[in-house]
């Protein structure tokens, strides 16, 4: 995938899947930007690209203020749920990264997990430096499985996506995104550093196929492709990756601060 690449891709189409089986952010990544002031009780949080709300309902969980936007609907409802079932309070807003519509400095953090990449990445910085007050922070998150090591299921699973989705952009990438911290220097923050480490997920063979039916490189396809490629996945994991399936995952952030 080309830096500057934004493609579009409706979520919406595999919301139930997205909230079922691809797991949020772990209580280890909390702990970590905690450390760096980012989560404290009563800050005011900004989730742009909030999907299905993990990193809004995350961090409301630990007592902040938070705000997930997302132009998707059908990923606001089960954002919602999930925040109701959670006894959360967490205000949702049906928009956009690059115009929220929200108010001049009116947040503490504003963060995107697993969605910077979809942005407009040049205009969603110069608007998150606009609703920051001064002195607020930028998060940038991704939580990836790791896919270079040929024996992993993630390694087998792409080569199955890629059978079905020749032109895949994301194939074979290690998770980190080094390129971003130069959206937010560039938009005028400072103080930008990166961080990342590895930890082990456990799925059952249901929720690597929920996940991976969550993938962009399978929703994209048609319904009947979906079908056939769920099937393949299916095979491979009878025989090759019995449960529970163990799959290294990287956390990779990007932390930045407004003058």
């Amino acid at each position: 995938m080309a830096p500057n690449d934004v493609l579009p891709v409706d979520f919406g189409r595999t919301a139930g899947d997205y909230a079922r089986h691809r797991p949020g952010f772990p209580t280890v990544f909390y702990e970590h930007v905690r450390a760096a002031s980012i989560g404290l009780p009563g800050q005011r949080v900004l989730d742009l690209g909030t999907g299905t709300g993990a990193l809004a309902c995350g961090f409301a969980e630990r007592g902040c203020d938070a705000v997930g936007l997302d132009p998707s609907p059908r990923m606001l409802a089960e954002a919602a749920n999930a925040a109701q079932r959670a006894g959360l309070s967490v205000r949702w807003i049906d928009g956009r990264a690059e115009a929220t519509g929200l108010p001049d400095r009116d947040f503490d953090v504003v963060c995107a997990g697993q969605a910077w990449h979809w942005f407009d990445r040049k205009t969603a910085a110069a608007e998150a430096m606009r609703v920051l007050r001064p002195g607020g922070r930028v998060l940038l998150g991704y939580f990836s499985y790791l896919a270079t090591d040929p024996s992993t299921v993630g390694a087998a699973t792409e080569e199955i996506v890629l059978r079905h989705n020749p032109t895949w952009p994301f194939a074979g990438l290690d998770g980190r995104h080094p390129y971003f911290a130069d959206d937010l220097t560039n938009a005028g923050f400072r103080d930008v550093s990166t961080f990342d480490f590895v930890i082990p997920v456990s799925f059952t063979q249901e929720g690597w196929r929920g996940r991976i039916r969550a993938c962009n490189g399978v929703l994209t396809l048609p319904p009947e492709g979906i079908t056939s490629f769920d099937a393949e996945l299916a095979r491979l994991l009878e025989e090759r990756f019995p449960e529970p399936i163990i799959s290294e995952h990287r956390i990779f952030g990007i932390l930045a601060t407004k003058p």
